[in-house]
């Protein structure tokens, strides 16, 4: 049995991740941002933690709960993350800085924290949820494109760096996996983008909104959380688990063509997405 640290369960893979692992009978942490959130995971039976990785307090208070009264850390599945839609040239730089405030330096506080127990312990796993847009981009996605890339660098980096250590870092490349990441998008496009004054608005109001209003996930080769959440079971369970893990076809497909084309013809073939 793996003691199990996941962030972002109110929803999504980390919900369906959680449940699966409690499941299989490993204790899981399950934490979210939101006390409504924690009382919602204490109901489903989990131990549940407020955890709002840019509050750097929570992190820590969380971790000294977790080692006070169980002494060892074995998974930290990094899952908290969002996305902010809208052009580049519409993204403020304060929105930019909020998008990475989550996804990438919350990211790497709980990873630097985490890893300092791991090395004491002398063992763990780090599991880091990055994206199929780590690996190539999509446009009116680019501040989530980047978050992602930068998730990218700091894994690939923490793989070396933990070479000759009993930790490893897998790397998650998730595609369309449907959940409540495009009503939190559509939020987050309304309250901070300038869709009236864009040059951009007549995109934004017959295609983005729309899609991001959808109900329905029709994106090519979607899967749901909890197949996704295989993925988690596989590398929880792994003696030797891999650096990294394409979920959904899409991502092979995309990888596959990034590494083929040139960057002209990759170009225009994600435009079309």
């Amino acid at each position: 049995m793996a003691n199990i640290l996941i962030t972002g369960c109110s929803s999504g893979i980390g919900l369906e991740a959680a449940k699966l692992l409690k499941q299989k009978g490993h204790k899981v942490f399950a934490t979210a941002r939101k006390q409504a959130d924690v009382t919602s995971l204490e109901v489903l039976g989990f131990e549940s933690f407020l955890l709002d990785v840019t509050l750097y307090d929570t992190v820590q208070t969380t971790l000294k709960s977790i080692i006070d009264k169980y002494h060892t850390l074995d998974v930290v599945f990094n899952n908290a993350g969002f996305g902010q839609p809208g052009a580049v040239e519409d993204l403020s730089v304060n929105v930019l800085k909020y998008q990475f405030e989550t996804n990438v330096f919350g990211l790497h506080y709980l990873t630097c924290e985490a890893l300092k127990i791991m090395r004491k312990q002398g063992f763990g796993k780090i599991i880091q949820h990055s994206s199929v847009l780590g690996i190539i981009s999509l446009k009116f996605r680019g501040a989530y494109n980047a978050s992602k890339y930068a998730v990218e660098g700091l894994n690939d980096t923490l793989r070396q760096e933990l070479i000759g250590t009993n930790i490893t870092i897998s790397t998650l490349n998730t595609g369309p996996v449907s959940s409540n990441f495009r009503k939190n998008a559509l939020k987050n496009f309304q309250d901070n983008i300038d869709i009236k004054n864009s040059v951009f608005s007549l995109v934004y109001n017959k295609e983005l909104k729309e899609r991001l209003q959808s109900q329905s996930d029709t994106t090519r080769f979607t899967i749901t959380s909890k197949e996704a959440a295989q993925t988690i079971l596989e590398i929880v369970e792994s003696k030797k688990p891999k650096p990294r893990y394409y979920i959904t076809k899409a991502t092979y497909i995309l990888g596959f063509a990034k590494r083929i084309l040139t960057t002209s013809l990759l170009d225009k073939l994600l435009n079309k997405i």
